[in-house]
């Protein structure tokens, strides 16, 4: 997503806005839910309450000790129960009646019967009509359950009480959903959004400049997800601009490599053409170290040609063949022979006749790399061994050497990082990781420590067998 015009995201389309809208929403959609059943408690109540003011007026009427009772206080008793007619019913079939006239009752309702969700309707039923209804409440008296009330009242009074009901608790709902969409929206604002914002904008930063250590985030002491992923995303960041760092170092080494390697073919060439006429030397002991050295020459223009290959096209597929694995592993100690320290001794442990099916080539330049890492690590004694189970070749590589030191172990194959010599590129366990996983298998640290290190050469055997 484009980056909002200034860097920062607006307010009013943002994460922020949406929170607050969202806030009030739900606020407001609980209110319904609490004031549905309320309205319904209200008319409940506004009932009950005109029961209690006919069964005063009842009482009022039976206080009263003189013979008749007079129209003007029949009608004063009504007035103040909002009733047109009261009847009382005794447990001894006494009945009072205060009204004489009969009005026309449209609806009856009995509280005994009343219940939770019928309540919520006949409710919401009240404030849907418009005009006014005489209705019939029955219930027990408040105080004398055993008299039973029967007022008749208007549904218009009772439906406007409830409308001005409605009024408060839309009011009270909108301060309090106002109020708590305020207090959400800072809380989470403070704690969620505009953390959020700043990692938001360390990304954008990053992306114009990955290589600008000042756009990187800050770890923080936070330990919930957003400070986790300050420390993911910072991590991340380090990581990406340490490859492209490494990558920039990779792209103008591997330019100089493919001038060097241009001129050092052209050198090894001519060298070659010279070490034809050692081969027909007069002196037998010229004659006899001839092949190694052509050997040699061959395999360093061979590996000049696939350094330039693979500057332009990457690493050469491997070219597979079955050979000798005990002969490879000797004629790699042959080369090495000069190299190597002079109390330094070289075990080989292949067994007779095993053959594997790889790029000669390739897993000699593996061999030759694991080999000569034990040598400069100050090893006295490099063992080789190999053995096939479960349908993998694994080549091992041991050494008496003091080991490998922690930093050196956690960035053991990456170009540039690896090396655990003063000097060192840790080139050769990147390539020669590459090179075998470019047959489907591995180059892996099996252990290390004061005793020594073992490297581990993993290779698919589904065409490999030993033939002993």
């Amino acid at each position: 997503m484009p980056a909002p015009k200034g860097g920062r995201f607006s307010l009013l389309t943002g994460l922020s806005a949406r929170l607050l809208v969202l806030t009030i929403f739900f606020v407001m959609l609980s209110e319904v839910f609490i004031y549905a059943p309320s309205i319904g408690r209200y008319r409940l109540v506004y009932m009950q309450e005109s029961i209690a003011s006919a069964h005063l007026a009842s009482l009022a009427l039976a206080a009263e000790t003189q013979g008749s009772v007079s129209k003007q206080l029949t009608a004063e008793l009504l007035s103040h129960a909002g009733s047109h007619r009261i009847v009382c019913t005794g447990s001894s079939d006494m009945t009072t009646l205060i009204g004489e006239a009969a009005p026309v009752i449209e609806a009856t309702y009995d509280l005994r019967q009343a219940s939770f969700f019928p309540l919520i309707w006949e409710a919401f039923m009240v404030l849907g009509r418009s005009e006014n209804r005489m209705i019939e409440v029955v219930a027990p008296a408040p105080m004398s359950p055993e008299i039973t009330i029967r007022t008749v009242i208007d549904e218009a009074p009772m439906r406007q009480e409830m409308f001005d009901y409605s009024e408060r608790i839309l009011f009270l709902s909108i301060i309090i959903s106002l109020v708590t969409a305020t207090l959400v929206y800072i809380s989470l604002h403070l704690l969620f959004v505009r953390p959020m914002l700043g990692i938001t904008e360390s990304m954008i930063a990053f992306r114009a400049n990955p290589e600008d250590a000042r756009h990187a985030v800050a770890p923080g002491s936070r330990t919930d997800e957003i400070g986790r992923a300050r420390r993911e995303l910072g991590e991340m960041q380090r990581a990406l601009r340490h490859a492209l760092q490494q990558r920039s170092r990779l792209a103008a080494l591997g330019t100089a490599v493919t001038k060097i390697n241009h001129d050092l073919r052209n050198i090894l060439a001519s060298a070659q053409l010279v070490s034809d006429h050692i081969r027909v030397s007069p002196d037998p002991r010229v004659r006899k170290i001839a092949p190694t050295l052509l050997g040699a020459l061959d395999r360093a223009i061979k590996l000049c040609s696939q350094t330039l290959a693979f500057a332009h096209d990457g690493e050469l597929p491997p070219s597979y063949s079955r050979f000798d694995l005990r002969a490879l592993v000797e004629e790699v100690v042959g080369d090495l022979a000069e190299t190597r320290p002079d109390a330094a001794r070289f075990v080989c442990r292949v067994p007779e006749d095993f053959t594997v099916e790889a790029d000669r080539d390739q897993l000699g330049r593996v061999l030759t790399n694991l080999t000569l890492n034990a040598y400069q690590a100050s090893a006295r004694t490099v063992r080789v061994g190999a053995s096939l189970a479960n349908d993998t070749v694994t080549i091992e590589i041991a050494d008496d050497g003091p080991g490998l030191a922690e930093p050196a172990r956690e960035r053991l194959f990456e170009p540039f990082s690896g090396s655990s010599r003063t000097g060192g590129t840790g080139l050769g366990l990147s390539i020669a990781r590459d090179l075998m996983r470019g047959h489907g298998g591995d180059v892996r640290l099996a252990e290390t420590g004061e005793a020594g290190t073992v490297f581990e050469i993993v290779l698919p055997a589904e065409e490999t067998r030993p033939t002993g």
